[in-house]
């Protein structure tokens, strides 16, 4: 039986369209965003509200340190990367890292992509100047092309619908990949089997012989493999162009109630969670399990008045606090946050960014991390909840399945030298293949530690 939706709760999604709103594209033709607009809500839903009310269940599991977050993917994704060998090395990615945090942590581990949406980025600037020509900044595929060209920096609503299309397309092959055996236990292990067998990687071939021991255990005890051949893969990506969240918004005929469809989860960005801004006020309308990021300006009466906009009554699962400190100033400020909001009692689920907060610039001129900065980030993240006995719930990664050289370091030494061999990103590095797993294999380590 469907429930009718509230008239007033309908018209509260609107609400943003009256207040301050940032990181948004200066659209030229609105007439033609309108059309475009109109017809995305006409669309069907990209994911539905029972999946997103499967999750939130599952993050409240990880707030109470019952489960373990693993969120991976592109910073941007581009429309032309969206292929199928690309989309399947990002999940292989994800699931090896799982199954190695899974055995570590002695715990259900939720698989989320920073996928199928994560086309739009905020901006430090909204121009870009070269050579005395300012145009737009690149904002993202679903707003202009990355080309320095007036054609492309020209915001073009059509791309919402492409990245609609783009989206479908990529859940559509995730939904296979991860119900069609190639998310198989057997299969994944046998992948980071292979992947200790490289010298460089020699220090974590312990743990994966702990990990094909158990496995062997399970057969030997009869464990129903066929059962292990599936896995729950969820989407994710900042909820930052609202003329494309808001269009997607449906409401739930079990209960009357919005849900962003565009994903699963969505979070708001460290440029955009003004309390009285836009963004605030439309995801705490709708569903979702929503996220927002955390940086080192950030203090306990923000997290406090940010509950309390987005999950006043303390529903488990609702919220998730995304940190984003960097190395040097994680382990001086994530504390008074915790302190506050454990004292609060409101539950949260904390999850580690070490990304954005550890960007610097090469030798030769090149937009990087140092691998070692990242993995320093999430061992104080680890020590500050140890420390406080509170619950770290999950990382945030950016990452690829390729073997890009974006991130300086690793066991595999990428120096500044060899960021010019395979520097793909168009705006942030992201660790490749093997650094992503060398990172899994040493969050074990922390695991063991806490």
């Amino acid at each position: 039986m469907s429930v009718a939706p509230d008239p007033e709760v309908v018209a509260g999604l609107d609400a943003w369209r009256g207040l301050p709103v940032g990181q948004q594209p200066a659209w030229p033709d609105q007439a033609a965003l309108a059309q475009v607009t109109d017809r995305l809500a006409a669309l069907p839903p990209l994911v539905f509200a029972g999946e997103a009310d499967a999750l939130r269940a599952q993050l409240a599991a990880a707030s109470r340190g019952e489960a373990f977050l693993l969120q991976g993917g592109d910073c941007a994704e581009t429309f032309a990367e969206a292929t199928a060998d690309n989309i399947r090395n990002k999940i292989k990615t994800i699931l090896q890292m799982a199954v190695v945090l899974t055995y570590g942590a002695s715990l259900p581990v939720i698989k989320m992509g920073r996928m199928a949406g994560q086309y739009a980025k905020p901006r430090s600037s909204g121009t870009e100047t070269r050579d005395g020509v300012t145009l737009p900044a690149f904002r993202g595929d679903i707003i202009n092309g990355f080309d320095f060209t007036p054609e492309a920096r020209t915001p073009d609503p059509q791309r919402l619908l492409e990245a609609y299309h783009t989206s479908a397309s990529t859940l559509n092959l995730i939904r296979a990949f991860t119900t069609g055996g190639f998310a198989s236990l057997l299969r994944v292990h046998e992948w980071n089997r292979g992947f200790t067998t490289n010298p460089a990687y020699k220090r974590y071939e312990e743990i994966a012989a702990e990990i094909d021991r158990a496995i062997r255990f399970m057969a030997a005890c009869g464990a129903d493999f066929d059962a292990l051949r599936t896995v729950d893969f969820y989407s994710s990506h900042e909820g930052l162009l609202l003329d494309y969240e808001r269009p997607l918004t449906r409401i739930d005929s079990r209960t009357g109630l919005p849900y962003d469809c565009s994903a699963h989860f969505v979070w708001i960005g460290e440029r955009t969670r003004e309390l009285t801004g836009a963004h605030i006020d439309y995801f705490s309308r709708v569903q979702n399990p929503i996220g927002v990021k955390l940086g080192p300006t950030s203090t306990g009466d923000d997290a406090i008045a940010l509950i309390d906009k987005l999950n006043p009554t303390g529903e488990a699962g609702r919220l998730t606090f995304v940190t984003r400190m960097g190395a040097g100033k994680i382990r001086d400020h994530l504390p008074q946050l915790v302190e506050k909001v454990t004292a609060d009692g409101r539950p949260v689920t904390w999850v580690c960014d070490p990304m954005h907060g550890n960007g610097i610039t090469s030798a030769n001129g090149y937009k990087t991390r140092r691998f070692s900065d990242v993995m320093d980030e999430v061992a104080g993240f680890f020590e500050v909840h140890r420390a406080l006995g509170t619950v770290p719930g999950g990382l945030h990664i950016e990452l690829t399945g390729d073997d890009v050289t974006e991130v300086l370091g690793g066991s595999e030494e990428i120096d500044d030298e060899r960021l010019t061999e395979r520097y793909e990103t168009l705006v942030d590095p992201r660790l490749n293949h093997q650094q992503s797993l060398e990172l899994a294999f040493q969050v074990v380590e922390l695991l063991r530690a806490s």
